[in-house]
């Protein structure tokens, strides 16, 4: 060290072996409820459902539809603003996610017609698609070695807690006023987050090295001191090469496996995910139970989810995440299938609904830590895109073809079988990775 700087050290390193100071521990938070926000904005369609249906007179089939657009839309998201944050940063990305799904949201609000309401979910799935890759990225790099997993999943657990919360906001709003005050909530909530984002979230310093030129040794040292670490004097020689990054060195030879087999465990394990998370509201309430108790068995699986996050998180300190993931994808197909032949009172329906989200969900977020695992940072958020894009885009036929399979007279035992398939292939891919190496980053010992 020399006048109180850090000769040749590598900033990425200080952050990935040092102790979490409560700064980064902050930045996680944040980020948190920005997946939290994810989860609400996505449910938010769930919720008014019954509503929707029932002043458009809305049929199966195309309500269906409509519960696949923003699915589209966060694949589209994911796939170009995912790749955009290996380009820009993820900050900007975060930021720019924020304002879409703000707008998307409010415009959601005063759509008069279900055209234009699929068009309001396909912007706000964009933002939210983009946002999904960027926070990934953001909490792998701004968390320790030690903690990076746990610190994923624990992000990735914001979700369904942001349907429980969102769940029982929307429980109360529907009590009071008609569906559209579910995306007026949305917008607002969603506005709050982006001087939040401002003001406790900086550029992630893996980011800035990669990208170097001007000024960016006195960024990262701006970080370095909010994290309590000393200052360096130059960065690796390495940096300069991150914005040339393309999506097609995900098929590069040594992660081509990794990910081909990541992309068709995380379409298969979301399909049947959103099957639950998008139809529970529909299915209760044409059991004859008013649309804010149909929303409860909503919120009992996003429990269901929490939990589900919450124990993966802290099995990973002492399993592997990917054995963890596969006997969660194992759980799902069979607990997906049960919960189609409970169709008796509300209890057991929520209980069946809660299982079925916990085991779902723990696959989900297992996956999220996999793909921060399995890739090097320079292609982390490229990576997240990419999976995500493919698997959010192809996950939009889950609602779709249940609400096919429904409206041609399949009742919700053969239903729910039919869709728990998707957790059943992601049991396969997953059991098929355990066989393939880890890629590793290349070393960064040269400075200027």
């Amino acid at each position: 060290m020399r006048n109180g700087l850090q000769m040749d050290i590598d900033p990425r390193d200080v952050v990935a072996n040092a102790r979490m100071a409560p700064f980064q521990k902050r930045v996680v938070a944040v980020m948190i409820g920005l997946n939290a926000l994810d989860g609400f904005d996505v449910l938010s369609i769930s919720f008014a459902s019954p509503g929707i249906a029932r002043a458009w007179a809305v049929e199966r089939a195309a309500l269906g539809v409509v519960l696949s657009m923003e699915l589209i839309g966060m694949a589209l998201g994911a796939l170009v603003l995912g790749a955009a944050a290996d380009r820009i940063g993820r900050r900007r990305t975060i930021l720019t996610c924020l304002c879409i799904m703000a707008v998307g949201m409010a415009l959601a609000a005063v759509s008069g017609d279900i055209v234009r309401l699929s068009a309001c979910r396909l912007l706000t799935g964009l933002g939210i698609g983009g946002m999904l890759a960027a926070t990934n990225a953001a909490v792998a790099e701004v968390s320790s070695t030690k903690r990076r997993s746990l610190c994923v999943v624990l992000m990735a657990a914001g979700y369904p807690v942001g349907t429980i919360i969102g769940g029982m906001i929307a429980t109360v709003l529907l009590r009071h006023f008609t569906w559209p005050a579910i995306f007026v909530f949305g917008a607002l909530a969603t506005a709050v987050f982006i001087p939040l984002v401002l003001r406790q979230v900086p550029e992630s310093i893996d980011f800035l090295v990669g990208r170097g030129g001007a000024g960016a040794v006195q960024d990262v040292n701006a970080i370095l001191r909010r994290m309590g670490h000393p200052a360096i004097d130059r960065l690796p020689m390495h940096s300069a090469h991150r914005a040339k990054v393309s999506p097609f060195a995900l098929f590069d030879r040594g992660i081509r496996s990794a990910t081909l087999l990541l992309t068709t465990a995380y379409l298969g394990q979301i399909m049947t995910f959103y099957f639950i998370l998008k139809w529970i509201p529909k299915i209760v309430a044409d059991m004859g139970y008013a649309p804010d108790r149909a929303g409860l068995v909503l919120v009992w699986a996003s429990v269901g989810g929490a939990t589900g996050a919450v124990l993966l998180g802290l099995a990973s300190s002492r399993l592997r995440v990917l054995a963890l993931t596969l006997v969660a994808a194992g759980l799902s197909a069979l607990l997906v299938t049960l919960f189609g032949h409970e169709q008796s009172a509300l209890g057991s329906l929520s209980m069946m609904a809660a299982l079925a989200g916990t085991a779902t969900n723990a696959g989900v977020v297992g996956l999220y830590a996999l793909i921060a695992e399995r890739f090097p940072t320079s292609l982390r958020a490229t990576a997240t895109g990419f999976v995500i894009g493919i698997g959010r885009g192809g996950s939009a036929l889950a609602p779709a073809l249940a609400g096919l399979l429904f409206s041609i007279g399949y009742g919700l035992p053969a239903v729910a079988a039919i869709m728990s398939m998707g957790s059943v292939v992601a049991f396969v891919a997953l059991a098929a990775l355990a066989f393939v190496r880890p890629a590793a980053s290349p070393p960064d010992h040269t400075f200027v």
